[in-house]
């Protein structure tokens, strides 16, 4: 990917996050999610209905990477059923650490596919899927 569409693609989801703001209703499941070795510190809500992620939000500090992942990662789960969700944030947390995955699966999501090369952000980059696992944990 060129590195300016990258860095625009990035700076977009930071500047402008889709789903920012959480509200009150009982029937979303929620979490937080942190990191111990930067500001990011994310509350998350998700709701899912017949199986089918209906909405996720979210709020809270956070730097670019886990911002911008978290606005991204929203927009390609909300609509997906649980199994899809899944298949998703594995292939995400594949192309994360170097391994095999499927590209065209992940969309914008491949912005991140050289994270790696910054060991100290790909906690940031994971950050968003870390909550959605936790919060489907909950489902069981």
């Amino acid at each position: 990917m060129d590195e300016n569409l990258r860095r625009e693609i990035i700076l977009d989801n930071y500047q402008n996050p889709e789903n920012r703001g959480l509200i009150e209703d009982k029937d979303y499941l929620k979490v937080n999610t942190n990191s111990e070795s930067c500001i990011d510190n994310l509350d998350f809500m998700m709701k899912i209905e017949d199986g089918i992620v209906k909405d996720i939000r979210f709020d809270g500090e956070a730097c670019a990477i886990s911002t911008s992942a978290t606005s991204i990662m929203i927009r390609k789960l909300i609509g997906k059923t649980v199994s899809e969700v899944k298949t998703i944030l594995e292939n995400y947390r594949n192309m994360i650490y170097e391994k095999e995955y499927d590209s065209e699966l992940l969309g914008e999501l491949n912005v991140y596919d050289q994270i790696h090369k910054q060991p100290n952000r790909i906690h940031c980059a994971l950050l968003p899927s870390i909550a959605v696992e936790k919060m489907l944990e909950e489902l069981k």
